[in-house]
């Protein structure tokens, strides 16, 4: 796969739900295995078949897990010991992919639980909630291995703050996470030792004149595949607190160095930046996120000037690209689509 040139939507099917958090079926994906699992607002997980032998009804292309939670489900991933799933129930929840059955179920945090990661080898996963704490375990086993803290649970002007984001590296050495302030840490993930913090203050509106708000925070962070860079998403400076009305915004830190290398901040599309991913060869960053309206966006490095920019539908929650970086899966309020990643124009 070459440099990204243009998006084309494949394919979409509608939900009643808003859809929260995206993931992979199983090891891989493959032409004919164009499989995702979908959390929502519901406190479902559903499967969706993209593929092409697949039907052309909506109905019969999605199939439910059992219960589960008992709200939204904020995250979820594949790992080796099935597919894990978490939520504002506070419950993580192992499942398994194939009967959609569940396996294991724990009360992980003590308030919501905002994110899930995975290690790249899929043994490792960690989670952040709004008690501030990022908690990492196997995947395996349940097994908890550490609980790593950070992230002050007040805000500077005496609010409660929340922990939003999380990232493991290319390698699964690495781990960042980032909370409602800008504040970023990062982890050494065999010993759970803190190697560093960095700081992107511009993520965070304070509005103390309409009314003591604020808003923003990091919402998604992604390390770059050689693992020097690492890319934070949230929301730049907004000036109505209650709407998200903000510039969609981008700072990569060279988070060793803990020196911030550019900002990206986009006023054409506005929102939270939800999700990010670096191309295999770290020459572009696609972003996506929204306000009321969704969008992908993708940068060139080389320049720090966009590539592509698409509008989506509504809001886009969640993301994934397939291994080969041929397709992009998204969650939206009320949506789940497949796209193309084509590396040459359309004639």
């Amino acid at each position: 796969m070459g440099r990204i040139t243009q998006l084309k939507p494949l394919s979409e099917i509608s939900t009643p739900e808003i859809n929260l958090s995206i993931t992979r079926s199983a090891v891989s994906m493959a032409d004919d295995q164009r499989i995702i699992v979908v959390g929502n607002s519901a406190g479902q997980l559903v499967e969706f078949d993209f593929s092409s032998k697949s039907s052309t009804s909506e109905k019969t292309r999605s199939r439910h897990f059992e219960s589960g939670h008992s709200s939204y489900v904020t995250g979820v991933v594949w790992t080796k010991g099935g597919i894990v799933s978490v939520g504002y129930d506070r419950k993580m929840i192992w499942w398994d992919p194939l009967e959609r059955t569940v396996l294991r179920e724990v009360v992980a945090h003590e308030k919501w639980i905002r994110r899930i990661a995975v290690s790249p080898d899929g043994t490792t996963i960690a989670t952040v909630a709004d008690d501030m704490h990022c908690k990492l375990w196997n995947a395996i086993t349940g097994e908890l291995k550490f609980v790593l803290d950070d992230h002050q649970p007040v805000t500077p002007h005496h609010y409660p703050s929340m922990l939003y984001a999380v990232a493991f590296s290319a390698s699964g050495e690495q781990l960042a996470t980032g909370d409602k302030v800008g504040h970023i840490a990062i982890w050494e993930t065999q010993t759970g030792r803190k190697l560093g913090e960095l700081e992107s203050p511009g993520m965070y509106t304070w509005d103390p004149k309409a009314r003591r708000h604020s808003i923003g925070g990091i919402r998604s962070l992604a390390f770059s595949q050689n693992g020097s860079t690492l890319a934070v998403g949230g929301i730049g400076a907004i000036g109505n607190v209650d709407h998200l009305d903000g510039p969609a915004r981008v700072e990569i830190f060279d988070w060793r160095q803990a020196k911030s290398l550019v900002q990206l901040s986009d006023t054409a599309m506005k929102g939270l930046v939800e999700q990010l991913h670096f191309s295999n060869d770290d020459s572009q960053l696609i972003t996506a996120g929204g306000d009321n309206n969704g969008f992908i966006t993708v940068y060139d490095l080389a320049t720090n000037k966009i590539d592509v920019q698409v509008k989506a539908h509504q809001h886009l929650h969640g993301l994934i690209v397939d291994e080969a970086s041929q397709r992009l899966y998204a969650a939206h309020h009320g949506k789940v689509s497949m796209w193309e990643l084509q590396d040459e124009p359309v004639a």
